[in-house]
């Protein structure tokens, strides 16, 4: 029976490319492509479907090196006919966001530019600042990029300050709130002495910050306030009048001259060498600056394809208050008229999209791109240094190729127990951590007391590369999840116990693996017994000691997790009929075993899944008669 992992590449296979292509209709809508493993990998519009499609695999037709190596790989082509141009590009985004096929990432996800997260999914949202955007929970709000962190954590430490705001992640006391509740700081969160409703409302007002609707909340909080005072409620007029002061510092000396200071709007612009495209997104409402969002792409399209891209990209979330009545560009937009009514369609009233050519709106789109050009100077810099990097590493190994994609694998353990692995990688001399990878070691001889590193690298190599060896045509020249060199952190008995498992995989032959020693900083190469010859501070070993340090990190946060998380349970696993499930549950309920243990039968009921007889078994294991 033949599966879909042995579907040749439609271009090995003219006839079939031929055929699957003539049925594709000259129509609006979106088209899908899968791999031999019938992943789906890209995901596209178009307002003529057929010619669309066909341009990817058409001879002499300039494309990138992504989309090449993508076209290669396609294996199925699908289809979705839409009535209009406008549905297509909805539709599109709706289906990224839930596959997020590999070769559809534009925006370079490097962790350089922080984002705001609320946590709208919570009965009590958290506010606070990650470098990570992850699709997690639908109703969870990100802002950004940001280019200025300090800015950033300026901006919400002063919203902290302005508004009554949850202060800490986690309570500091189990049945009473800590002293930002006692200096007004703080509602009093941890001990629900506000509502969620009434606590939604402040959060609401610090989101107006991050939506650029500052102004707006200014003019809101002047209202509330000369009611209060017209109601001799001074005290909550003297609340509000600082909150307003607090605000109306946020956007000091930010004023940008511009003719109409009633518009909102936005303007975008490019600076791109040959690899990256540094784009820069100016939020101007009334005249003001509020905020300077900072966007990297790979330079794959044409200067106004990637603009669109990125525009879409960033309204896709946007609520309908945050999207502008004027944006600016710097290039002509390829689709302009479906994206400005798109977003006309989510606003509710007329979006407009131009390129201004003179007077003061192009200056201002003069000086964003000015902006993008430094940004871009500052990205060639940091580039150049691993681009040396990596052809220094080449030259060590005498790789063929600059090593793209690079595997880091560390253990961590403490005497065997709790024993954990790592996997990280860099790209072109870049952490790329949304492929991190930890592992817990599942070996039954490595237990407390007893540590076997050689049998834990090898477990977590053949976990790695299981699928390559149970599925040998599973592409690996081209595939972006194949790394083009491994580093294993340790001597010649790690590397061996490497090595051992790839040759019985036969997957050494298109694998590159070294070690690396820490002492001196030595390489060590398969089935050699000395190291080579290098200096611990040239540019390709330097590489290679970040990765290693990366992948040391990671390794030790994870296993210091795991042992803390053991730490509190190893009490609850005393307690007949409390499984983990259950264990989980209280301490969520809880936060700690302490608190466990004060707790009355009564309390201990209000966790789901813990009836009168279970809490009276935990209570009376805390408290024997």
């Amino acid at each position: 029976m033949t599966t879909s992992a042995q579907i040749p590449p439609l271009l090995k296979d003219p006839d079939r490319l031929e055929s699957r292509l003539a049925e594709i209709p000259p129509e609006p809508g979106v088209y899908f492509m899968r791999d031999g493993s019938d992943r789906i990998i890209y995901i596209g519009k178009s307002r003529k479907l057929r010619s669309r499609v066909r341009s990817y695999f058409r001879e002499g037709y300039t494309k990138s090196e992504r989309i090449a190596t993508m076209a290669k790989q396609v294996s199925e082509i699908e289809f979705i006919v839409t009535d209009t141009e406008a549905e297509a590009l909805a539709l599109e985004a709706n289906l990224i966001k839930q596959h997020q096929p590999y070769f559809n990432v534009l925006l370079k996800d490097d962790k350089k530019y922080p984002y705001v997260c609320i946590t709208w999914s919570e009965d009590y949202p958290r506010i606070f600042i990650t470098r990570k955007r992850q699709l997690g929970k639908e109703k969870d709000k990100f802002y950004g990029p940001y280019t200025d962190a300090g800015l950033l954590r300026e901006i919400l430490r002063i919203s902290k300050r302005i508004f009554a705001l949850r202060q800490r992640p986690q309570p500091l006391f189990k049945d009473r709130p800590c002293l930002n509740y006692d200096m007004g700081r703080c509602p009093g969160v941890c001990q629900q002495l506000i509502s969620p409703e009434e606590y939604r409302k402040t959060v609401q007002k610090v989101a107006m910050v991050f939506q650029g609707r500052t102004q707006e909340l200014i003019d809101i909080l002047t209202e509330q306030m000369h009611k209060s005072a017209e109601a001799l409620n001074f005290e909550s007029a003297a609340r509000i009048r600082d909150q307003i002061a607090g605000l109306k510092s946020l956007t000091a000396d930010q004023k940008v001259s511009l003719p109409d200071d009633t518009v909102s709007r936005d303007a975008i612009a490019l600076a791109a060498d040959a690899q990256h495209a540094c784009i820069q997104l100016f939020q101007i409402r009334a005249g003001q600056l509020v905020g300077r969002l900072a966007f990297v792409a790979d330079t794959h399209a044409e200067p106004g394809a990637i603009l669109q891209r990125v525009l879409e990209e960033h309204y896709q979330t946007a609520d309908s208050v945050e999207i502008p009545t004027e944006i600016l560009v710097q290039h002509e937009l390829p689709e302009v008229e479906i994206l400005a009514d798109v977003l006309t369609q989510r606003k509710g009233r007329k979006v407009t999209i131009l390129a201004p050519q003179r007077q003061t709106k192009a200056e201002l789109i003069e000086m964003v791109e000015r902006n993008a050009q430094y940004e871009l100077q500052r990205m060639q810099k940091l580039s150049d240094r691993n681009q040396q990097a990596m052809q220094d590493l080449a030259t060590i190994l005498d790789l063929p190729d600059l090593p793209h994609r690079i595997e880091g694998y560390d253990i961590s353990h403490i005497q065997g127990s709790n024993a954990v692995a790592s996997q990280v990688v860099f790209i072109d001399g870049l952490p790329a951590k949304q492929h991190y990878r930890h592992y817990k070691i599942k070996n039954p001889t490595v237990t407390a007391g007893h540590s076997d590193d050689f049998a834990s690298l090898a477990e977590v190599i053949q976990r790695r590369f299981r699928k390559y060896s149970e599925d040998p045509q599973l592409s690996r020249v081209g595939n972006p999840d194949w790394p083009d060199l491994i580093m294993i952190d340790g001597g010649k008995g790690q590397l061996s116990s490497v090595v051992a498992v790839l040759q019985e995989h036969n997957l050494l032959e298109d694998l590159r693996v070294v070690s690396l020693a820490k002492q001196r900083e030595e390489i060590f190469l398969p089935g050699e017994s000395q190291p080579l010859e290098t200096d611990a501070e040239q540019p390709g070993v330097q590489l290679l000691r970040r990765l290693r340090d990366e992948a040391h990190r990671f390794a030790v946060t994870f296993h210091r997790q795991q042992r803390s998380d053991k730490l509190k349970r190893s009490r609850l696993d005393e307690i007949p009929g409390l499984g983990h499930h259950r264990q989980k549950q209280l301490l969520g309920h809880f936060r700690s075993v302490d608190y466990i243990r004060q707790a009355t039968p009564q309390q201990l009921t209000e966790v789901p899944g813990i009836g009168p007889h279970l809490a009276q078994e935990i209570y009376d294991y805390f408290h024997p008669s």
